[in-house]
């Protein structure tokens, strides 16, 4: 990209090799924008875009880096785009992201992610110039017990819904291909485990924020299934620097690598209903009927993480409260909605945000 933010970061980052998988959802879309403005050669592997609109269209971001849209189900596809590709450094993001799509589909969600996962680090085997893996699963990869106390890195994993099991099982295939193969050959693998993440650009279905958009901008009701559950809430962004700081951290110390939670302090874990307050207020307007908290299929009431190793580890510390990341969000969906480039309202945030840095 043209516009491009010449930071104490960009210095690590410019002309390294990455690959990003799923660069065309809602996070990876913001990753590839952030590596394109610190001037990293990007190629991407994911499915074509999957909602209308799009961040990845809107932000017209495949004009910055190679984009190739693959599943990563395809074994000998995403090997032969690895090799091609010869990554430094490696982002994996695509997956099967949500829970109640698990619920419809649980065999696509484990061949996405279990598999999908799989494909990728087997074609890292033997890659000499690969040096750094950092593989996203999730804040539910934990064997829920529904208590109040944050969930360490070194708890036991689990999942009763079939996507949180499916990212349980991929942090084992993580460490398994780190352990038996991928550390040897001095490439660095970690796993990534991050709360849930809002801001702006993301319109996929059955997700808190998105709904309430679609809702409140077309003057409807929004409806909430949990209001009293309790998740780990904050802007896309915190987790991607988390991210970028660890890939970065490894390469210089590669026996880092394992696993790290990404995610506000534990104490700031907040309600479904909090948060849908904290946007109408920041939105303006908006209707909700909160419902009794027991619609739909099972899913956590209470999750939240302990996240001293990436504070201690990396020097990470949040900038933005969750009031600060909720008005953010809902300022990013008003203004795009009144007809500003996403692209622009993208880099702004990043802006404010590596200016705190």
């Amino acid at each position: 990209m043209e516009n491009l933010v010449v930071t104490e970061k960009s210095d690590f980052w410019f002309g390294k090799r990455v690959l990003l998988t799923g660069h065309t959802g809602f996070k990876g879309s913001w990753l590839a924008l952030w590596l394109q403005r610190m001037g990293a050669e990007i190629s991407g592997i994911a499915l074509a875009p999957n909602t209308s609109p799009n961040l990845f269209e809107l932000a017209k971001l495949s004009e910055g880096m190679d984009s190739q849209f693959c599943d990563v189900r395809d074994r000998e596809a995403i090997d032969k785009i690895v090799r091609r590709v010869d990554p430094e450094i490696v982002f994996h993001l695509a997956a099967q992201p949500l829970v109640r799509a698990s619920y419809d589909d649980p065999v696509t969600t484990f061949d996405t992610n279990v598999m999908g996962t799989t494909h990728v680090l087997d074609a890292l085997r033997g890659l000499s110039t690969a040096r750094v893996a950092v593989m996203v699963t999730t804040d539910k990869v934990y064997a829920n017990n529904e208590w109040c106390y944050p969930y360490r890195e070194t708890d036991t994993l689990g999942g009763h819904d079939p996507y949180s099991a499916s990212k349980a099982a991929s942090e084992i295939v993580i460490a398994s291909y780190r352990d038996a193969f991928l550390k040897q050959q001095g490439l660095a693998v970690a796993s990534a485990r991050a709360g849930n993440v809002i801001g702006g650009g993301d319109w996929s279905e059955d997700r808190l924020i998105p709904d309430a958009v679609r809702a409140w901008q077309s003057d409807e009701a929004l409806d909430i299934r949990r209001p009293d559950a309790i998740r780990p809430w904050q802007h896309v962004l915190e987790p991607l620097f988390g991210y970028l700081t660890l890939a970065e951290k490894l390469w210089h110390q590669p026996e880092l690598a394992g696993a790290f939670n990404f995610g506000p302090p534990s104490h700031e874990a907040a309600t479904v209903r909090h948060v849908i307050e904290v946007a109408r207020d920041a939105f303006g307007q908006g209707a909700v009927r909160f419902g009794e908290g027991n619609a739909g299929p099972h899913e956590a009431g209470w999750l939240s993480l302990e996240t001293g190793k990436a504070r201690a580890t990396l020097g990470l510390n949040p900038q933005w409260n969750l009031t600060d990341a909720v008005s953010r969000t809902m300022d990013w969906y008003r203004d795009q909605f009144k007809g500003a480039e996403a692209l622009s309202l993208c880099e702004a945030d990043i802006d404010a945000y590596e200016s705190g840095l």
